[in-house]
């Protein structure tokens, strides 16, 4: 069975498109996967966008990732629940999209999206535009079939270096092959940038941790000036580095960035709370 539409789509439904303006929609996460990482509910509201602006062209090109100013976290999600999605689009052309959106749960945001910009890339280099296009009739009308997806493996960075409590190094092998490519996509495999800023997340919490002292326990508060840089590409190698910018009582903000040799390839600013 063909991985494409299954093992990185998140959008099961298309309740309503004024293209290119806004639209609503809404994702199923299986209740059989282990978890859903928060960066995934971040891709759906990307995701969603991405369909209108898609639909605006005809198909002709696609956004990929590139900015967003603010992502927050106030709530968490599980697996079996319902997202909401809500996607607010500011441009949509064959140049970029722009956007902001939140995704909710039982009527509660777990994840807002501020300020988001993806550059356009010609569609035919990525994916089959005829099969978009009828995989977006079908999210319009009938829905997806829910729980096609079957989880991401957990990556984790191998700790090279770094100041104990201030900074953290690291590197990182993207996976030659790994079911999400053959969504991701299907004629030019790419690591998601949400899985990216999954595993910055995870590197963040872990100089936090360091810098405070084992027992503690932190979780996202918001990413800033999120920035997705070039593509990244299946056995490339990333080196990764933390900085603790700043820590104030139950707040850390630390920046991460990640460089393909010495070529920065994306950073972002993230604010972590102290779990009671």
């Amino acid at each position: 069975m063909t991985d494409h539409f299954r093992a990185f789509s998140f959008v099961d439904r298309i309740h309503k498109d004024e293209t290119g303006k806004k639209i609503t929609g809404s994702y199923r996460i299986p209740a059989g996967v282990d978890s859903f990482p928060l960066s995934l509910v971040a891709e759906s509201i990307g995701q969603l966008a991405a369909w209108s602006s898609m639909a605006v062209v005809d198909f002709a090109v696609r956004p990929v990732a590139g900015i967003a100013g603010r992502v927050e976290f106030p709530g968490t999600v599980a697996p079996g629940d319902v997202l909401e999605l809500d996607a607010t689009l500011v441009k949509a052309d064959d140049e970029a999209v722009g956007y902001d959106g939140v995704a909710r749960v039982n009527g509660e945001a777990v994840v807002c999206l501020h300020d988001c910009l993806g550059p356009m890339v010609p569609l035919v280099d990525f994916d089959d535009p005829e099969a978009l296009r009828e995989r977006y009739r079908l999210l319009t009308t009938t829905g997806a079939t829910s729980d096609a997806f079957g989880g991401v493996p957990r990556f984790l960075p191998e700790k090279t270096g770094g100041t104990p409590g201030e900074t953290s190094e690291g590197s990182f092998s993207i996976p030659e092959a790994a079911p999400f490519f053959g969504d991701h996509f299907p004629r030019r495999p790419v690591f998601p940038g949400t899985l990216l800023m999954n595993l910055n997340l995870g590197f963040a919490i872990d100089l936090a941790v360091e810098r405070v002292g084992e027992g503690t326990r932190w979780a996202p508060l918001e990413m800033r000036d999120v920035k997705i840089r070039s593509f990244m590409a299946p056995g490339e190698i990333l080196g990764l580095k933390a900085t603790v910018e700043e820590h104030d009582g139950d707040l850390v903000c630390v920046i991460v960035e990640t460089r393909k040799g010495k070529r920065l390839t994306s950073s972002a600013r993230i604010i972590l709370s102290r779990i009671p």
